[in-house]
């Protein structure tokens, strides 16, 4: 890409309320995934490969982790002379925090319009994919259209969830329904658009001045271009993506990761996924340790048995322990002769000696929150249904 051909604008302001306790002090891109990284890091690395290297970073919800993590941007900045990555910030207690996904683009159009770019890419900061964005607006240019999504096919059971799109032959949307209660298709934009520079910010200028509108992408914006018949193209992406906006989300894409879902790589040598340096040395095995099918973070340190599971940063897992299906945040400390089954446990977390989290015969996740000192005989879990997933929260 022409240096500001295409400039990017990544939503990285949500409070992520159905990822809690997880997201209880950090908005959800800042949530750590797959071990070493944290989510905002895949839609950074994709603008890093993809050779955008202008990107304003919209904060809001509980910024100071996120803000902490991202620096002064450099491992994802492209070399040359694009500005890299700038930090656009509102606080949520501002008479103008951003009331919604569109709202918050149009509150930075100043950064826009001083970069004058030719197309505007939006993202998400909380969604685990790898995506040349190139070929996305190769696409864009081909059709001829004033703004084209990015698609993908998702279960049918799931589709409520997102903005539903049906196209014809020429992937030209014909129609358009955010998160519909009988969905026409199953074929789910992935929040990821590209605009004309001019169509959106006409289109966001009028959304503003429509007290109606709830001034989001997916319910105003592309109904909107689509019923003044503008050319509105459908991108069909190949590859793993997923929206881990829910704990079940979360928890089965960290299983996906250990093997159930082959596209899904971190480590691809053509496309690594970066993030901020890890302080921590390497991570340790103990020569009595057991360590089958888990991701690990740096600075793990491991004596007992440890099996398909994700660990992050600085864990520490004691002598005959058992840690199987669960995801461990950094810093967890699990003692001596403890069970971790089908958990997710908080950061910060202290599993006492003999504690056991989960049980062999719940197919249910138990999520800890963070900084928890569980003992042998931690307090009763709270059921929850989401989605048909049992939830056990501590």
């Amino acid at each position: 890409m022409k240096k500001q051909e295409c400039v990017a604008m990544l939503l990285a302001g949500g409070e992520g309320s159905r990822l809690r306790p997880l997201t209880k002090e950090m908005a959800k891109p800042a949530v750590h995934f797959g071990g070493k990284y944290r989510m905002i890091d895949f839609s950074l690395s994709n603008c890093r490969h993809s050779g955008i290297g202008t990107v304003g970073v919209l904060t809001q919800y509980k910024p100071a982790v996120l803000h902490a993590h991202i620096g002064s941007g450099d491992i994802w900045k492209v070399d040359g002379d694009c500005e890299g990555l700038s930090i656009l910030e509102r606080q949520p207690s501002a008479p103008n925090a951003y009331s919604g996904t569109a709202d918050a683009i149009y509150q930075n159009l100043a950064y826009l319009e001083a970069h004058n770019p030719r197309y505007v890419l939006v993202l998400s900061g909380d969604h685990i994919y790898n995506m040349d964005y190139r070929t996305m607006l190769a696409h864009h240019q081909a059709t001829g259209a004033d703004a084209t999504l990015s698609v993908i096919p998702v279960k049918w059971e799931e589709a409520s969830r997102f903005g539903i799109v049906s196209a014809d032959e020429q992937h030209r949307i014909t129609a358009f329904a955010e998160k519909p209660f009988k969905p026409a298709s199953n074929l789910a934009s992935m929040g990821i658009y590209i605009f004309n520079w001019e169509v959106l910010k006409s289109c966001l200028e009028q959304d503003a001045a429509d007290q109606a509108s709830s001034h989001d992408f997916g319910h105003d914006i592309i109904p909107g271009l689509l019923a003044l018949g503008a050319h509105v193209s459908a991108f069909p992406f190949e590859g793993y993506w997923r929206d881990v906006g829910t704990i079940e989300s979360f928890w089965e894409s960290h299983m996906d990761l250990l093997g159930y879902h082959p596209t899904l790589q971190l480590n691809q040598e053509a496309w690594p996924v970066l993030t901020a340096k890890s302080n921590f040395p390497r991570s340790h095995v103990g020569l009595d340790a057991r360590v089958n099918n888990a991701e690990l973070g740096n600075g793990v340190s491991i004596y007992g048995n440890v099996s398909h599971s994700v660990l992050f940063d600085g864990v520490t897992v004691g002598e005959h322990s058992r840690v199987l299906n669960s995801i461990i945040m950094p810093g967890v400390q699990i003692g001596r002769h403890a069970l971790i089954i089908n958990a997710i446990i908080g950061e910060g977390s202290i599993i006492k000696d003999g504690a056991i989290v989960g049980k062999p015969e719940d197919p249910g996740i138990t999520v800890i929150g963070e900084k928890a000192v569980i003992g042998r005989h931690y307090p009763a879990t709270i059921p929850a249904k989401l989605t048909g997933t049992r939830l056990n929260f501590v």
